[in-house]
């Protein structure tokens, strides 16, 4: 039973599937980990994959999310949707980028919520971030933590978030969605600020800011996935919000230690003091706007300091999901990839 007395809705099968965004950066291994539990995919997404990304019988429909013509046609006959496109995290986006935002990741969730609606989908699974809950120090934020997102992706992330959760089965009374909190997804396929701490650590060329005490939260992207087809399936999911994380807290410092340990590299024995870092980071900053161009290095600090600490026990305790890799298998897992695909990004 539900909690306000309802029968749990009976869990989705295998049927066709959509999965929007699924030529981004974890969209092919959703895919992947889709059709590898039986199901026929469907994708609509705005970029065509890269070559080999995607099996070769997923169905793959081009489309902007405005585009509800394109929307109609890509959730005809499924029971299940997965939402992962969205207009992802920039370092200090120009304020006219700020429209756009809400345009892509609330009115365009908006537009995927009412067509599946419309075309009787039994589920949608909605790709949140954990960045919701803001810097956490010093509390362990958990799903019943109020949110403060601070970045305009944050905010426009949790507007998206209500707009799925208010959405319920014209006929059954049912809730359509269950929402995803991700935490940082690493593994082979990400980019972003982990890859690059890697390239710099394997290089011998980076300098922490702090001494690293500041808490961190991770999922390995290959978890990410199977988090995500379990709360495609689950018939207690629909309607709960669900932080998705290793099951662990870490200190950025353990996080560094070990990836040192895996490229064969001694942790870095030097670091900068946050607030000198600071200083320094904000005049470069100006003396860049001065000569028409942008550093990003505040925020990049900013990222590199701040405190994220989010609990997943809810996930792990409704829909009995147990994350596969820890901090050092993790990482063995990545850098291997990583080395096999691009020998000259990590150096041991």
């Amino acid at each position: 039973m539900m909690s306000d007395g309802r029968k749990l809705p009976a869990p989705i099968g295998t049927g066709p599937v959509l999965v929007t965004g699924g030529t981004g950066a974890l969209g092919p291994g959703l895919v992947r980990g889709l059709t590898g539990a039986g199901f026929s995919v469907r994708v609509f997404a705005r970029d065509l994959p890269s070559p080999g990304a995607l099996p070769e019988d997923v169905e793959l429909l081009i489309g902007d999310l405005g585009d509800r013509e394109g929307l109609r046609k890509a959730v005809e006959g499924v029971k299940l949707v997965f939402h992962l496109a969205a207009l992802l995290h920039i370092p200090n986006p120009a304020p006219e980028l700020h429209s756009e935002y809400w345009r892509v990741n609330v009115e365009g969730t908006r537009s995927v919520v009412e067509e599946c609606l419309a075309a009787g989908v039994e589920r949608l699974v909605y790709f949140s971030t954990i960045s919701v809950y803001g810097p956490t120090l010093p509390i362990e934020a958990d799903e019943d933590t109020p949110p403060h997102p601070e970045s305009i992706y944050a905010k426009t992330k949790l507007a998206g978030e209500d707009v799925v959760r208010a959405a319920r089965n014209p006929r059954t009374g049912d809730p359509l969605g269950v929402v995803l909190r991700m935490a940082a997804i690493y593994g082979p396929r990400m980019k972003g600020n982990y890859p690059r701490l890697v390239k710099a650590l394997s290089r011998g060329l980076f300098i922490p800011v702090g001494r690293g005490d500041n808490r961190r939260t991770l999922v390995h992207e290959e978890d990410a996935v199977r988090a995500a087809v379990l709360a495609g399936r689950h018939p207690r999911a629909p309607g709960r919000v669900y932080n998705v994380s290793d099951g662990e807290i870490h200190l950025l410092r353990e996080i560094i230690a070990v990836i040192c340990d895996v490229i064969g590299r001694r942790p870095p024995r030097l670091f900068l003091p946050a607030r000198p870092a600071r200083w320094l980071a904000r005049g470069a900053d100006g003396v860049a706007g001065l000569l028409g161009y942008s550093l990003n290095l505040t925020e990049t600090i900013e990222k590199f300091v701040e405190d994220v600490a989010v609990r997943g026990e809810r996930i792990r305790q409704e829909l009995q999901f147990r994350p596969l890799y820890g901090l050092q298998e993790g990482w063995r897992q990545a850098v291997s990839a990583w080395q096999a695909e691009m020998p000259k990004v990590v150096i041991t």
